[in-house]
């Protein structure tokens, strides 16, 4: 029943064991990421995003776990957003870790960022999940590239 309630959430998708990305969870299924084991909720999104819970961080740490919010602009994604998300990252490395903006388009992003500069991945096999979600559009792919060159 567990791996079914995370499974529904908009567009879920576990990266490793340790690591799920998602769209916006609904304020149940909150308790759902808990009950599947997740330690650390990371919200990409803005407090005024379609679908945010108003209360997120009071039941983010009422069910246990912890909580961080880095709000992304989505029309304006900054190199110090992702630079923040990836130190964040880096002192989370022992935790069970769930991400999620408003579709995870995001996250997606970040994520396969992460996994490219960070983790030393693949990087055509770490965006095979990122197209999983979605192809991102010019304002994303610039910000990608950026990182990508800054890193390198």
């Amino acid at each position: 029943m567990v791996d079914h309630c995370i499974n529904v959430i908009t567009n879920y998708l576990e990266i490793y064991p340790w690591l799920g990305t998602a769209g916006m969870p609904s304020d149940d299924q909150i308790e759902c990421i808990a009950n599947t084991g997740y330690q650390v909720v990371i919200n990409l999104a803005l407090d005024e995003s379609p679908g945010a819970i108003t209360n997120e961080q009071e039941r983010v740490t009422g069910l246990g776990m912890k909580y961080i919010h880095i709000p992304v602009v989505w029309v304006s994604p900054q190199i110090s957003d992702l630079e923040q998300f990836f130190t964040i990252m880096q002192q989370l490395a022992d935790y069970k870790v769930f991400v999620h903006c408003v579709l995870n388009m995001r996250v997606s992003v970040f994520v396969y960022l992460y996994r490219v500069i960070s983790l030393k991945e693949d990087p055509e096999v770490a965006f095979q999940d990122l197209l999983k979600i979605w192809q991102p559009d010019e304002t994303w792919q610039t910000l990608m590239d950026i990182a990508l060159k800054n890193y390198s």
